[in-house]
């Protein structure tokens, strides 16, 4: 049964950064990762702006450009829709905005940051999906790895960088 609501196409976990991280750093990420885009936090973990290829191609064009943090070049504000309403009209919000992702933000103790995100390669995995395997690894339903795996993962990849065992 192919995905009809955003929820059941999002990718819960949203790439971040601080707003003090070198836009050299944010390149790299998204490329490492093939995202569109992050979310620039502030001090307390609210979401602040987004920094993508379009602010990051911008900024490229400047003199000052290896100096430059994401707080400078950001897109203010995090495009928020509910994770409930249908896939069609999360696309043409989209589009109607001229933006390639949108959030699920949740607020918990005051703190209002980015839980959940739909871009425009989703709705593309959608339309490409022969079947529904393909897609399992989306939506609020996919299986996810545990906080220890997570650490392990990241740990190690950091020890791989580092040139330890």
């Amino acid at each position: 049964m192919k995905p009809s609501l955003v929820r059941d196409l999002m990718t819960v976990g949203v790439p971040t950064c601080k707003t003090t991280t070198p836009i050299v750093d944010v390149a790299r990420f998204l490329l490492e990762h093939n995202v569109e885009e992050m979310v620039v936090l502030d001090e307390e973990g609210h979401g602040m702006g987004v920094c993508g290829y379009e602010e990051l191609v911008r900024a490229y064009r400047r003199e000052d450009y290896t100096t430059l943090t994401a707080e400078e070049i950001m897109r203010e504000g995090v495009t928020e829709l509910p994770a409930d309403i249908s896939i069609n009209l999360a696309a043409q919000i989209m589009q109607d905005n001229k933006i390639r992702a949108v959030y699920m933000l949740h607020n918990a103790g005051g703190i209002t940051y980015p839980a959940a995100m739909i871009t425009y390669r989703h709705i593309l995995r959608l339309l490409a999906a022969k079947e529904d395997t393909d897609l399992k690894d989306l939506g609020i339903t996919a299986e996810r790895k545990t906080p220890l795996e997570q650490f392990i993962e990241r740990r190690d990849e950091a020890r791989k960088k580092a040139g330890l065992k």
